[in-house]
This record gives C-alpha cells, sequence and structure tokens, in this order.
C-alpha cells in the first residue's frame, strides 16, 4: 500500500482506496486499525474501525480485570498510621 507515514498509521493514496474501499473497510473492522487516506501526498482522511460508546462509564471494564486473592482480609503488615509515629519522627 502506500508509502507515505503519517504518525506510524498506514496510509493509502485516494485513487487505490476508491479501488479497493470495500476490502480495506473489511479489513479496519477485522483488525482494528486505521488508515489514512492521502491526496497528493498530504492526509486528508481517515478510516476506523466504528465503536459503540458506552451508555455510562460504570462497568466499562468489566471482564478486563481479574482479582487474585483475598481482598477483604487485611495484610500483615504494619502501617506507619498504627505505629505512633508522626511524619516529623516524633511519637
Amino acid at each position: 500500500m502506500g508509502n507515505d507515514k503519517v504518525a506510524g498509521a498506514r496510509t493509502i493514496k485516494a485513487s487505490e482506496f476508491k479501488a479497493k474501499c470495500l476490502k480495506l473497510m473489511d479489513e479496519v473492522a477485522d483488525s482494528g486499525a486505521e488508515i489514512v487516506i492521502t491526496k497528493n501526498g498530504h492526509p486528508v482522511s481517515r478510516l476506523v474501525p466504528y465503536r459503540e460508546k458506552p451508555k455510562s462509564l460504570f462497568g466499562i471494564d468489566r471482564g478486563r480485570f481479574k482479582i487474585l486473592g483475598d481482598i477483604i482480609e487485611p495484610l500483615d503488615v504494619e502501617w506507619e498510621a498504627n505505629t505512633g509515629k508522626t511524619w516529623d519522627g516524633d511519637k
């Protein structure tokens, strides 16, 4: 495809995009990688995958993190707050 570089994105000339539009749309949908379309060597458009915006930010990361171990029980670590020491070292 195009040899131009735009911030590391794949680029393609507008004439080539016109000829391969439907194939490129499928590629972007499958890979998630954007394509920058150029005209006379200058970027004019981006083809990016469509993503629906979440209705709420609550739960947006559901399924992306896994809790390992017990997050409720206290740790066997003595915290400064429990030692009676102050920030300036006085007791």
